[in-house]
C-alpha cells in the first residue's frame, strides 16, 4: 500500500491531519496521562526518596526501544506498527497476530485503568468541594467510567482531527496539573518546610534489597513512559512521517521524563514516609496530597482533582485512538476480518475498530470491578507494562533481523545506533521476567487476554481460509512500500 494513495483522499484511506506540533502534543499527552497519577505513590512506598531513579531508568529503556521504533516506522510507515515489524522480520502469522493483539490489549487495559482512575478523581473532587456527601458506591464509579468510555467513542468517531485537537486541550491541562504539583513542591522546599535530602534516601519497604526494589519500581514506572509507541499506529494520519517522527518522538520522551522526575522530587520532599504509606493504604492520591498538604492556605486542592480528571482522560482518549487504528491496520492487511477495517463514509474514521475496542474496554471495566479488594489501578497498570515489555522485546529483535534483510526499494531514513536494539531487547526481557515482584492476578489477566487472542486467531485463520483471503499483504513487502 503506497502512502501516496493515502494522501489522495480516497474514502477507504485515513486523512493526514497531524503536523509536528500536533504529533508532539499527541506523544507528550499520551506519555504523561494516567501513569504518573496512578503509580507514583506506590513506587515511593517501595523505594523511598529515590523514586525519581525508576522513572529515569524506565526512560532509558523506553528511549532505547523508541530508537528501534523510529528505524522501523521510517522504513515502513504504515498503521499496523509492531505487528507489521514482527511479520516483516519473522513471517509467521501467529506471531504477527499475538503481537498485534497484545498491543491492542495494552491500549485497552491502559484506557480502562484511566477511566476507572478518572471516576475516582471526579468523585474525590465532588466530595472535597462538598457537592456530594458520604461515600460513593463502586457501582456509581463503574457507571461513570463506562459512560466516559462511550463518550470517548463518540469523540473518536468524529475523526482524528477533532480527537487530536481535543487532545491538545487535554495535554495543556495535564501539563498544568503537573506543574502545579512541581510548583507546590518547590515552594514548600523554598519555605524550609520540605526535606530535599530525602531524594537520596533508599527505603526498603519489602526487604528485597536495593537492586530488586528498584527493578520492581522501574517495571511499574514503565507504565508511565509508554505512549510513544501509540504514535506509530497513527502514522498514516501524519504529514511526512519519515522527516518529523524521530525528532518529535525523542523530544516528547525528554519532556515527559523531566516532568516525572520533578514530580517525584516534589512528592518525597513534601510527604513523609508515613504519609506516603497511609495514602497508599487508602488509594494512591500522592499528587493530590502534595497539593493539599503543601498549600493548605490556597484552594488548589479543590481544583486539582478536576485537572487530574482531564489528564487521565487524555490517556484514555489516545489509547483508544491507537487501539482502533491498529484494528483498522490489521483488518486492512487481513490479519483480522476485513469487516473490522470498515471506514465511516464522509468522516473516514474506522468505525468498526472503534466499536470493537470500546466493547472490549467496557467488558474489562466490568470484569476488574468484580474484586473490590484488588488494587485495580496498580494491577492493570502492571498488566499494561508486562504486555508492552514483551512486545518491545519483539520489536527490538525485529529491528536487528530486518537490518539483515536488504530491499533496494526500502529506504532507511533513521537508524538506531549500533547494537542498541539488542540492548533494548535484553532490558525489556529483564523487566518482564518473573524475578520482578507482581501480584498473581497480573499474570492471570495477561494470560487470560492471550488465551482470548489465540481463540480469535483460530477464528480469523478459519475465516481467511474459507474466503481465500489470507495474509498475503503482510508477506508481500512490495505492497507496503
Amino acid at each position: 500500500m503506497s502512502t501516496d494513495t493515502a494522501e489522495s483522499g480516497q474514502p477507504h484511506e485515513l486523512k493526514r491531519v497531524m503536523g509536528p506540533r500536533l504529533l508532539l502534543l499527541f506523544i507528550v499527552g499520551d506519555i504523561l496521562g494516567a501513569g504518573v497519577y496512578a503509580v507514583t505513590g506506590e513506587m515511593a512506598a517501595g523505594v523511598g526518596g529515590i523514586v525519581w531513579l525508576p522513572f529515569l531508568l524506565a526512560f532509558i529503556v523506553a528511549t532505547v526501544t523508541a530508537l528501534s521504533y523510529l528505524e522501523l516506522v521510517t522504513k515502513y510507515p504504515q498503521a499496523a506498527g509492531a505487528a507489521l515489524y514482527a511479520h516483516k522480520a519473522f513471517g509467521v502469522h501467529f506471531i504477527t497476530f499475538i503481537v498485534a493483539f497484545a498491543v491492542v490489549c495494552s491500549g485497552i487495559t491502559s484506557a480502562s485503568t484511566a477511566s476507572a482512575t478518572l471516576a475516582g478523581f471526579l468523585t474525590d473532587g465532588l466530595q472535597i468541594n462538598g457537592w456530594i456527601d458520604g461515600d460513593v458506591s463502586e457501582g456509581t464509579i463503574t457507571a461513570v467510567a463506562m459512560g466516559f468510555m462511550v463518550l470517548l467513542a463518540v469523540i473518536n468517531l468524529r475523526g482524528v482531527g477533532e480527537s487530536v485537537k481535543f487532545n491538545v486541550v487535554l495535554t495543556l491541562v495535564e501539563i498544568s496539573a503537573l506543574l502545579i504539583v512541581i510548583g507546590v513542591g518547590f515552594y514548600v522546599i523554598a519555605q524550609g518546610d520540605g526535606d530535599l535530602s530525602r531524594i537520596t534516601v533508599f527505603e526498603d519497604a519489602n526487604d528485597k534489597g536495593m537492586f530488586l526494589a528498584v527493578t520492581t519500581a522501574t517495571s511499574i514506572a514503565f507504565f508511565s513512559m509508554v505512549g510513544f509507541e501509540d504514535a506509530v499506529n497513527m502514522v498514516e494520519e501524519v504529514e511526512n512521517p519519515q522527516k518529523i517522527f524521530p525528532r518529535t518522538m525523542l523530544t516528547g520522551l525528554g519532556i515527559a521524563v523531566i516532568l516525572y522526575m520533578l514530580v517525584a522530587i516534589s512528592v518525597v520532599s513534601v510527604l513523609t514516609s508515613d504519609q506516603i504509606k497511609e495514602i497508599n493504604d487508602n488509594g494512591d492520591r500522592a499528587l493530590l496530597s502534595v497539593v493539599s498538604i503543601g498549600a493548605p492556605d490556597f484552594p488548589i486542592d479543590k481544583v486539582f482533582p478536576f485537572l487530574a480528571v482531564f489528564a487521565v482522560a487524555n490517556t484514555a482518549l489516545i489509547n483508544m485512538l491507537m487501539a482502533s487504528r491498529l484494528i483498522y491496520g490489521m483488518a486492512r492487511q487481513d490479519v483480522l476480518p476485513r469487516q473490522l477495517g470498515a471506514v465511516l463514509p464522509g468522516r473516514r474514521t474506522p468505525w468498526a475498530g472503534i466499536l470493537f475496542t470500546t466493547l472490549l474496554a467496557l467488558g474489562l471495566i466490568l470484569y476488574v470491578r468484580q474484586d473490590p479488594d484488588s488494587d485495580i489501578v496498580v494491577n492493570l497498570a502492571t498488566v499494561t507494562s508486562l504486555l508492552l515489555l514483551c512486545v518491545f522485546a519483539v520489536v527490538n529483535i525485529a529491528c536487528m533481523v530486518l537490518r539483515r534483510k536488504k530491499h533496494d526499494h526500502v529506504k532507511t531514513v533513521f537508524r538506531s545506533p549500533g547494537p542498541l536494539p539488542v540492548v533494548g531487547a535484553l532490558l525489556c526481557l529483564f523487566l518482564a521476567g518473573p524475578w520482578v515482584e507482581r501480584d498473581s492476578i497480573v499474570y492471570e489477566i495477561a494470560g487470560g487476554l492471550m488465551v482470548i487472542g489465540i481463540v480469535l486467531w483460530v477464528i480469523t485463520f478459519a475465516i481467511n481460509k474459507a474466503t481465500g483471503q489470507g495474509d498475503s499483504n503482510f508477506q508481500d513487502v512490495d505492497s507496503l512500500e
